[in-house]
C-alpha cells in the first residue's frame, strides 16, 4: 500500500549528505559557464548521467571522479550560497524536516576564499532556504583522512569556532584505506574537549578494525555507513546467530550508523540492494535510519531510499516511523529540540499520514 506518492509525504530526517554530492545539473552548468569550466556536457540530462554513471557501473573510480567537478564550480561565496540554499530547497521537495549537511571547507579556498568565509557563505545560504522552507539545519565540518593529520585539527577548530552559528559535529572522511583514524587523534581530542560532536565515515571500504578505531580510539558518537559490522555476526538463513564484542557494543550503546543503501550498492560497499545489512540491523534493533550520502551521483533522495526499503525489505509506515525517529534521536542538536521536532512534525506527520490513507 506504501506507493511513491505517499513516501514522499512523510516527514523525514537527513544525517549524512554531502553538500558538494547534491547539486543541481542545471546550477554546475549556468556556474561552469560564467567561470570557463570545462564540464562534461551543458546538456542538464547529459550532465545528470555523467554523474551517474559511476553508481550505475559500480565504478568506485568514476563516482569518485565526478566530485572533481562539483567542487570546482563551488570556489566564491555566491556559488557556495547558491547551492547550500538549493540544498535545502531540494530536502524540502522531498519533506525532510530536518538536515545534517556535511562538507570539507578545505576544498573550496582554491580562488583564493578563507576557511572562515566558506563556512559563512554555506550557513548563509542554508539559512535562507530555512526561511523559505521550514527545513532546520545543522552543519558537519568534514576533514579529509588522506591529509596531514595537522589539516584535521584545523577542520576541528572551525568546527567548534562556528559552534553558536549553525555548525553541530566534525566528520572524518575519505579512503579508509590506508588511512586510519587514529592518526587523527589530536582533533577528535580537542572535539572531545570542546564537548562537541563526532560522526566519522567507518567500515564502508574497510573493515572491522576502522569501525573499532573510530569507536574505541576516536569516541565517534555516529558511524557514517558502517555496513562491515556485519563481519563481526555468525549469520545464517538471514538470522543473527552469534555477535562478537564489537557488535555487542553498538548495539548495547546505541551507536547511530548512518546507512546509504544506493551508495553503497553503487559504490562497491555491498553486492547488492539484498545484500546490503541495513535490515538485519534494523530487524535485531541496532539504531540505524537511511540517508542519501550524494543525491547526485546516487540518483537517490530519501523518498528513493524509503522506497527500496518497502520493495526489497518489505517495510511498513511503522517501520519507517521508527527509522525517522531513530535518526532525530541521533541528530547532533540538543535534547529540547530533538523531542519538539519528534513529537510536534515527525509523530504528527506519520499519524496525519495513517489516518489520511487508512494505513
Amino acid at each position: 500500500m506504501l506507493n511513491k506518492e505517499i513516501i514522499k509525504k512523510l516527514p523525514k530526517v537527513e544525517l549524512h549528505e554531502h553538500l558538494d554530492g547534491g547539486l543541481r545539473p542545471e546550477t554546475i552548468i549556468e556556474i561552469a559557464e560564467k567561470k570557463n569550466i570545462e564540464i562534461p556536457s551543458h546538456d542538464p540530462e547529459e550532465l545528470r548521467a555523467w554523474f551517474i554513471r559511476g553508481c550505475k557501473q559500480k565504478s568506485l573510480a568514476l563516482y569518485l571522479e565526478t566530485f572533481a567537478i562539483t567542487t570546482a564550480v563551488m570556489q566564491d561565496k555566491e556559488s557556495l550560497y547558491r547551492i547550500a540554499k538549493e540544498e535545502i530547497e531540494d530536502l524540502a521537495k522531498d519533506n525532510v524536516v530536518y538536515a545534517e549537511i556535511r562538507f570539507c571547507p578545505e576544498l573550496h579556498t582554491r580562488e583564493g576564499l578563507n576557511l572562515e568565509e566558506v563556512v559563512s557563505a554555506v550557513i548563509k545560504g542554508l539559512e535562507a532556504g530555512r526561511k523559505e522552507t521550514g527545513v532546520e539545519f545543522g552543519v558537519i565540518i568534514s576533514a579529509m583522512r588522506h591529509l596531514d593529520p595537522s589539516h584535521s585539527l584545523e577542520m576541528a577548530e572551525l568546527a567548534v569556532a562556528f559552534s553558536e552559528r549553525g555548525v553541530v559535529g566534525f566528520d572524518l572522511a575519505g579512503d579508509e584505506f590506508g588511512h586510519p583514524a587514529k592518526k587523527h587523534q589530536d582533533a577528535f581530542k580537542y572535539i572531545r574537549n570542546k564537548n562537541f560532536n563526532i560522526s566519522i565515515h567507518a567500515g564502508e571500504a574497510f573493515g572491522l578494525e576502522s569501525i573499532w578505531q573510530a569507536i574505541q580510539i576516536c569516541e565517534a558518537h555516529r558511524i557514517g555507513h558502517g555496513t562491515r559490522l556485519v563481519e563481526d555476526m555468525t549469520i545464517e538463513n538471514g538470522q543473527i546467530l552469534k555477535m562478537s564484542s564489537l557488535a555487542h557494543f553498538v548495539k548495547d550503546k546505541r551507536i547511530p550508523l548512518e546507512m546509504c543503501l544506493t551508495s553503497n550498492v553503487g559504490t562497491g560497499a555491498v553486492e547488492s540492494y539484498e545484500e546490503h545489512p541495513f535490515p538485519l540491523f534494523f530487524r535485531n534493533n541496532f539504531r540505524v535510519f537511511l540517508c542519501s550520502d550524494n543525491r547526485l551521483m546516487s540518483d537517490t533522495g530519501l523518498t528513493k531510499e524509503m522506497e527500496i526499503a518497502v520493495e526489497k525489505y518489505g517495510m511498513n509506515v511503522r517501520d519507517l516511523e521508527k527509522i525517522t525517529i531513530n535518526a532525530m534521536k541521533s541528530a547532533f542538536i540538543h535534547h529540547d529540540k530533538k523531542l519538539k521536532i519528534i513529537y510536534d512534525v515527525i509523530k504528527k506527520g506519520y499519524s496525519d499520514i495513517r489516518e489520511e490513507y487508512s494505513l
